[in-house]
């Protein structure tokens, strides 16, 4: 069985993993602003366009705030089991991805749902360098 000792620079992986909760916090709260502003209250998840002339936009809000939640186990595992062979590579990776799903939240709430897939390639980008450190760690495990 192996075992692993965390270096001192994991230190820098707990901390994206924390600001990747802050920035889903944050993305929450500008949901919560949306169904104030363009009237889609509780328990309704998506606006119908039927029945709510602003529906387009607060879907696209909503939308852009469910997306991130439903990468975060993805995110996370990959940051986590990454960082433990790479801790800086994989915080770098971690702030690289944190920053691009600011942006590709940003753009998605702009009402035009194509203009997320202008950051989409940056955020993969990110993902795709957590991939290889996790897949670094594996291999490390099993030599």
């Amino acid at each position: 069985m192996a075992s692993v000792e965390l270096p001192n620079e994991y230190g820098y992986v707990v901390l994206v993993f924390v600001l990747y909760g802050f920035l889903n916090f944050w993305m929450a709260f500008q949901v919560g602003k949306a169904r104030k502003k363009y009237n889609v209250f509780y328990p309704t998840l998506y606006a119908l366009e039927s029945e709510n002339k602003d529906a387009k936009l607060f879907n696209c809000i909503q939308r852009g705030h469910q997306n991130s939640l439903e990468m975060m186990p993805f995110f996370s595992g990959l940051l986590l089991l990454g960082g433990i062979q790479h801790p800086l590579i994989s915080a770098g990776f971690g702030v690289f991805y944190l920053v691009s799903r600011y942006f590709y939240f940003k753009e998605y709430s702009t009402g035009i749902p194509a203009n997320r897939l202008k950051i989409v390639r940056f955020y993969t980008l990110g993902l795709l360098g957590l991939t290889f450190c996790s897949v670094s760690f594996a291999v490390h495990l099993l030599l």
